[in-house]
C-alpha cells in the first residue's frame, strides 16, 4: 500500500501497520514461552484432517482494546471486521472471555502459525498455535500390469504421497505364495518362476486412512503335463481318454495315433478342448481302436508330449453275474448244512435242503 493510499484510508492503514509490528509472527515453528498466563503462550500443536474445519480459539479478557487473528504475518480478522478474502474463514464467537475463528475445509497449505494478538492498556499479548494438517496417503503412481516369460527379472514400483509420509507395502495376493514382500516402494524379483504369478497389492498407509491398488503379474511358460492315465474299455463300450497340460498362454492340443494324427469327427472320435483339459472320446470301442495314443500340447514357448494307452477289457454279462450269485448262494447254504449236521439240527437241515432244491432248479431253467 503507497504512503498517500495511508492518508485516504488513515485508521485503517495505521491498524494495519500496527497489528504488523506489535505482533508479527515469524515463519516456522512457534517460540515457546515461560509465562503460563492465557497470553503471551504457545497453545499444543493443533492437528487437522484435509478437508476437516478447525476451530482456533484465544481466551480474552475485559482488558482488551483491540483483537485480531493472524496467520504469520496475514491478517485474518481485526475484531468484528474480516481481512481475509478466503470464505473458508469464518469468525465463530467473539465475546469478553473468547475469540474464536472457523477454518472451513482446511487443506494443505493453511497448515502453520496462527497467532491471535490482544491489545490492551498495558502492553498487546498473544497466543499462538501451530496447524497441522494431515493428508491421506494417495498412490500416485504404480506399475502397469505385467507380462514376462518365466526366469525374467520384474521390477515393479508404487509411489505414494500423504501426510504423515505413507508406510508402502508390497504383498502377494497367492495361496502358494508369501503374503508380505517388501516394505519399499520398488518391488524386484529376480528370476521369477510361475509360482510367483498372480496379483500384487501396493498398500500406502498413514495414520489417516489407507490406499490400495494392484499389479497384475503374468508368467509365461511351456507346457507340461499334469494329468495323463492309460484307459481300459470293454468292445462295444464309451471310452474317454483325458490330457491336462499346464502352460501360459493356454496349449493347444492335438491327438496322434502312431503317427497318423486324428481329427474331430473322424471314425466316431470327437475331440474337445475344455482350457487346459483335451479329452479323446470314443463313442463304440472296436477292435481297431485299441492301441497306444500321443496327446500333443504347444504354445509359443514350446511344446510336451505324453503317451496313452487305450486297452481291451472284459466286462462280465448279466447271465454271467446271475450264476456267481447262485454258485456262491449255493456254498453258503452248503456251510449252513454241515454245520445244521455237525449240531444235530433237524430243522435247520431240512430248511437248507429245501434252498438246495430250489437253486438247483434255477440252473436247470438257466441252461434252457
Amino acid at each position: 500500500m503507497s504512503v498517500c493510499g495511508c492518508f485516504v484510508k488513515s485508521w485503517r492503514c495505521l491498524l494495519v501497520l500496527s497489528l504488523r509490528l506489535l505482533f508479527l509472527v515469524p515463519a516456522g515453528v512457534p517460540v515457546q514461552s515461560g509465562d503460563t498466563s492465557p497470553f503471551n503462550r504457545v497453545m499444543d500443536n493443533l492437528t487437522v484432517r484435509q478437508g476437516d474445519s478447525v476451530l482456533l480459539r484465544c481466551a480474552i479478557d475485559n482488558q482488551m482494546m483491540r483483537t485480531a487473528w493472524l496467520n504469520r504475518s496475514t491478517i485474518l480478522f481485526a475484531g468484528r471486521d474480516k481481512w481475509t478474502l478466503d470464505e473458508r474463514v469464518s469468525l465463530q464467537t467473539y465475546n469478553n472471555r473468547e475469540y474464536t475463528i472457523k477454518i472451513n475445509n482446511v487443506q494443505v497449505q493453511d497448515e502453520g502459525l496462527y497467532t491471535c494478538a490482544v491489545q490492551t492498556n498495558l502492553n498487546p499479548r498473544t497466543t499462538n498455535v501451530h496447524l497441522i494438517v494431515q493428508v491421506p496417503p494417495t498412490i500416485v503412481n504404480i506399475s502397469s500390469d505385467v507380462s514376462v516369460n518365466e526366469g525374467a527379472n520384474v521390477s515393479i514400483v508404487c509411489l505414494a504421497t500423504g501426510k504423515p509420509e505413507p508406510v508402502v507395502t508390497w504383498r502377494h495376493l497367492s495361496p502358494i505364495a508369501p503374503g508380505f514382500l517388501s516394505e519399499e516402494e520398488y518391488l524386484e524379483i529376480p528370476a521369477i518362476t510361475k509360482q510367483s504369478a498372480g496379483v500384487y497389492e501396493c498398500s500406502a498407509s498413514n495414520e489417516v486412512s489407507t490406499d490400495i491398488k494392484k499389479v497384475q503379474v503374468i508368467v509365461n511358460f511351456p507346457p507340461y503335463i499334469s494329468n495323463a492315465k492309460n484307459l481300459g474299455v470293454a468292445v462295444g463300450q464309451k471310452g474317454i481318454l483325458r490330457c491336462e497340460a499346464i502352460a501360459v498362454p493356454t496349449a493347444a492340443f492335438e491327438w496322434y495315433i502312431e503317427d497318423r494324427r486324428i481329427f474331430n469327427g473322424l471314425n466316431g472320435i470327437q475331440i474337445q478342448n475344455k482350457g487346459r483339459l483335451s479329452m479323446l472320446t470314443f463313442f463304440n470301442v472296436s477292435e481297431e481302436d485299441y492301441g497306444n495314443y500321443t496327446c500333443k500340447a504347444t504354445n509359443k514357448l514350446g511344446n510336451v508330449t505324453t503317451s496313452l494307452i487305450l486297452y481291451e477289457t472284459n466286462e462280465p454279462t448279466s447271465s454271467t453275474l446271475v450264476q456267481e450269485k447262485t454258485t456262491s448262494t449255493k456254498y453258503a447254504i452248503l456251510r449252513d448244512l454241515g454245520a445244521a449236521q455237525d449240531g444235530k439240527s433237524s430243522g435247520t437241515g431240512i430248511h437248507a435242503s429245501a434252498y438246495l432244491l430250489m437253486i438247483l432248479c434255477v440252473q436247470l431253467l438257466l441252461k434252457f
